[in-house]
């Protein structure tokens, strides 16, 4: 079949890559448009853009499916479409638009955490597991039926980046079950069933650390933000970026802060921990201050000896 692959990150252009070189017939892409990245702005096209540029597929860049790009993919006679983190909501004149069906690679096992950020939204909530879903698109958020799913527990020291990989890998599998099925007609389709859960994109306010919360939650969030948006908080006036850092078994006792207020920070054996709610500790092993490079915390605190908490 013709498949139009759609989608804009990383991992998408990984599964693209994968899915053309193992000789399935992509006949074009669709991708976000350009976008502005770094301090100078510079105009920079998608992972998958540059990805479907290099394999030397059609190339259709927008942010929403409007008429022209309707007859764009009329005109390519295009059978199936994949989507993998495309970004955008489709309507039913797209969803219409192609004869076999639009099938989304969805980064949990639905139906839970439907939205933008599940694997992010997996690690905040703490879960042990989560896996990937292919699903047939319909005019809900993330709500069609079935094709397949996997599942993989989430390793201990993961972040959302690291686990965002991982899946990536495990669609491939998914991929190579189902599109064989769906090319014969004899893939059967399941509803979704269970209680259904929001995954909602995240927030900069979202990212800041409050330390009265126990620091297993805190360990949660700096997981679940990195890379994007990371968890932060401040250092006096200036922000101080949280890249990892984990709950601490250590007690806290006379020696080592247990009159310390939450947010006070105290050093042991050469590491950085930082006082948080209900009596919990949170050992922080790398940061990144304010227009700096990321660092060692141990390191970094050498330099910030006067400082005696974060908040």
């Amino acid at each position: 079949m013709r498949i139009l692959f759609a989608g804009t990150p990383d991992v998408s252009a990984n599964i693209l890559d994968w899915l053309v070189k193992s000789g399935h017939d992509v006949v074009a892409v669709l991708t976000r448009t350009d976008s502005y990245v770094g301090r100078k702005k510079e105009l920079i096209p998608s992972a998958v853009a540059l990805k479907a540029e290099a394999l030397g597929l059609t190339v259709i860049k927008a942010n929403r499916i409007d008429n022209t790009v309707l007859a764009d993919i009329g005109e390519l006679n295009v059978e199936i479409a994949i989507v993998v983190a495309y970004g955008s909501i489709l309507k039913q004149s797209a969803l219409d638009a192609v004869p076999n069906g639009w099938y989304n690679l969805h980064f949990s096992l639905l139906p839970k955490f439907r939205g933008a950020a599940p694997v992010q939204r997996a690690l905040l909530a703490g879960d042990s597991e989560t896996g990937v879903t292919m699903f047939k698109l319909n005019a809900g958020m993330d709500s069609g039926p079935i094709a397949s799913s996997l599942s993989t527990a989430i390793g201990f020291n993961e972040n959302a980046g690291e686990l965002l990989l991982r899946l990536g890998e495990l669609s491939k599998s998914l991929l190579s079950e189902s599109l064989p099925q769906i090319y014969s007609g004899t893939l059967q389709l399941k509803d979704q069933v269970g209680e259904a859960t929001a995954a909602p994109k995240l927030t900069r306010d979202e990212a800041r650390l409050d330390f009265t919360k126990p620091a297993k939650s805190l360990e949660n969030l700096v997981r679940g933000m990195n890379p994007e948006p990371m968890a932060w908080c401040m250092a006096n006036d200036e922000v101080l970026r949280v890249l990892t850092a984990f709950d601490s078994p250590i007690a806290i006792d006379s020696s080592n802060g247990a009159q310390r207020a939450i947010g006070s920070i105290f050093t042991s054996e050469g590491k950085v921990f930082v006082v948080c709610g209900s009596g919990s500790v949170l050992e922080v092993i790398e940061v990144q201050p304010s227009s700096k490079r990321a660092m060692a915390a141990r390191d970094w605190f050498n330099g910030n000896r006067s400082l005696e908490r974060l908040n």
